[in-house]
C-alpha cells in the first residue's frame, strides 16, 4: 500500500542530501518532483531536480487546479502537481514530497493519511556555518534564509515526526526507521495479508 511522506526543514538541514541517500537505499520510495519559476542552478537537471517553468505557465497550472500544493517562496512559486504524485502512487511507490510548512500544510488538509516529518539542524549557529560555508549565496541572502528559518522551524509543531540531522549517517538511519515502521502498521499488513490471522487462528490441529 503506498503511503505519502511529506519532508519540510529550513534551508541548508540537508534535507535534499538525506532524501536522495534514502531513495538509494529504498527502491520503494519515490520524491515527486516539483515545479518552480526560480531559474536553474548549476547542476541541476530539468525534470529531475525541478520541473522549471515560467511565471506564467506555473499560474496557468494553478488556474486549472493541477497542484496539490503550492506557495510563493523568496520571490519564486513552488508546487507539486497531482499528476506527479499520483502516476507514483499508482505504480505502487511511496511517495515523498519535499515542500516547506505551508504547503505541508495543505497537503495535511487534502490527505490526513499523509505522515509529515521535519529535519531541524543541530543548532542555529550550525545552520549559520553551513549555508556560510556553501559559497552559493552573499551575506543579504544568507541573513534571509536564516530568518525564513525561524519562520519554518517555528512551524515544526504541525508535523509528525522530528529529525535532528546532526550526524548524518544516524539521522539517514532514523528517516529509514520512521518509513519502515510504517510499513508494518496492522492497518496497512491487513490490507497486504487479509488472510492471515483467519488461516491461522482457523486452522485445525
Amino acid at each position: 500500500m503506498s503511503h505519502l511522506w511529506v519532508l519540510s526543514a529550513a534551508s541548508g538541514t540537508g534535507k535534499t542530501s538525506l532524501v536522495k541517500a534514502l531513495l538509494a537505499q529504498d527502491k520503494h520510495v519515490q520524491v515527486a518532483v516539483s515545479h518552480t519559476t526560480r531559474k536553474p542552478r548549476e547542476g541541476e537537471i530539468n525534470g529531475v531536480d525541478y520541473n522549471f517553468v515560467t511565471k506564467e505557465e506555473f499560474e496557468a497550472l494553478i488556474q486549472h487546479e493541477q497542484f496539490v500544493e503550492y506557495a510563493e517562496v523568496f520571490g519564486n512559486y513552488y508546487g507539486t502537481s497531482k499528476a506527479e504524485v499520483e502516476k507514483r502512487i499508482q505504480s505502487g511507490f511511496d511517495v515523498i514530497l519535499e515542500i516547506d510548512w505551508q504547503g505541508a500544510r495543505q497537503i495535511q488538509e487534502q490527505d490526513p493519511a499523509a505522515k509529515s516529518i521535519f529535519i531541524f539542524p543541530p543548532s542555529y549557529e550550525q545552520l549559520r556555518d553551513r549555508l556560510e560555508s556553501r559559497g552559493k549565496d552573499d551575506q543579504a541572502v544568507i541573513e534571509r534564509r536564516l530568518s525564513e528559518a525561524k519562520l519554518e522551524i517555528s512551524k515544526s509543531e504541525y508535523f509528525d515526526y522530528w529529525l535532528i540531522n546532526d550526524n548524518f549517517e544516524e539521522a539517514l538511519a532514523a528517516l529509514n526507521s520512521i518509513i519502515n515502521a510504517h510499513r508494518y502498521e496492522r492497518v496497512i499488513m491487513e490490507q497486504k495479508h487479509p488472510d492471515l490471522v483467519r488461516g491461522i487462528c482457523g486452522a485445525k490441529d
